[in-house]
């Protein structure tokens, strides 16, 4: 009794160091990932933990320890309760005060490669590329079972064409580990698995880390289009549609000077214009000019380099004796 007394006692301090640590991370940290950490060893999350040194804190515990502690900070951290449907299978977490896009970066650069095993579920799609596989004869019946066009070349089984193996999703079998295996194939790769982020009382998933500035102006100016073309064509003024209504009744009211004796100063330029046609082609000869003299220089310098590459090809800077 006094053995299992102390492993009690043991167990009742280590849940309460851990319930302390979390509680410790989750208001020191503003940030954090739930990370997946499935086939990931122990040799490998050692690795992992010593890569992220200084840049994150990784905490691992079971699930009803994670649900205890969130579900007690629902007054401090109401937040956090967003993070609870996602405490399911093997997970963890990454707390961080950094970047998160570049904390996940380094996340991903300590992923290992793996062997296919045969009954796991392939996380990617697996192609066989074409290769001589320095494989005896006595082996085309194996390559012939899983539908892999071969031929023997200097007495080695060589394969014609790229092979799709095996399809994301499927159950590894045991032909296919066994000739990944043969092939020196490492297929997959396994470390830590961003599912969730928390940012500062927001959720969401990890794509939205990859968006851009770019991808942000793109979206904005896209809805700003639509909004200036829906506020043109209800005739509904708006920030958007604002400068495009300024633009047309100033196209209008050039028009009418054009067909009237109205009379203002930015129709001036364009009823001498009209009165004297001869004044487009003067204004547009220099123009003409000029473009025609760029052209020019644009083929002489194309010549030039031609016959710089020709020179270059004729002579390599040594003699055929040297």
């Amino acid at each position: 009794m006094g053995k299992e007394d102390k492993n009690k006692r043991d167990k009742v301090a280590w849940k309460a160091k851990y319930f302390s640590k979390l509680l410790e991370c989750i208001d020191e940290y503003p940030k954090c990932f739930v990370v997946g950490v499935d086939n990931v060893g122990s040799k490998q999350m050692q690795e992992i933990r010593i890569a992220m040194r200084g840049h994150a804190e990784i905490l691992m515990g079971k699930n009803t320890m994670i649900r205890k502690v969130i579900s007690g900070q629902h007054a401090k951290h109401p937040a956090l309760q967003k993070l609870l449907p996602y405490i399911v299978n093997n997970v963890g977490f990454v707390f961080t005060k950094g970047d998160l896009s570049e904390v996940r970066d380094k996340l991903l650069e300590n992923r290992k490669g793996a062997p296919a095993k045969a009954g796991a579920v392939a996380p990617i799609d697996v192609t066989v590329p074409a290769q001589n596989t320095g494989m005896g004869p006595e082996k085309t019946s194996f390559f012939q079972a899983l539908a892999i066009p071969t031929k023997i070349t200097k007495g080695t089984i060589e394969i014609l064409s790229d092979m799709h193996l095996i399809k994301v999703g499927e159950k590894v079998g045991a032909s296919e580990a066994a000739l990944l295996n043969m092939l020196g194939i490492q297929p997959f790769s396994y470390g830590l698995i961003v599912r969730m982020v928390y940012d500062s009382g927001t959720v969401f998933e990890p794509h939205v880390l990859d968006i851009t500035t770019a991808d942000l102006r793109s979206k904005l100016l896209q809805g700003v289009t639509r909004v200036a073309s829906i506020s043109l064509a209800i005739k509904y003024p708006t920030l958007a549609s604002a400068p495009h209504l300024l633009a047309n009744g100033f196209k209008n009211l050039m028009s009418i000077a054009a067909n009237s004796d109205v009379e203002f100063e930015q129709a001036k330029k364009l009823k001498e214009y009209l009165k004297d046609p001869s004044k487009f082609a003067a204004a547009a000869a220099p123009a003409a000019a000029a473009k025609k003299e760029e052209k020019k220089e644009e083929k002489k310098e194309e010549k030039k380099k031609e016959e710089s590459e020709e020179e270059g090809d004729g002579d390599m800077g040594f003699g055929l004796f040297d």
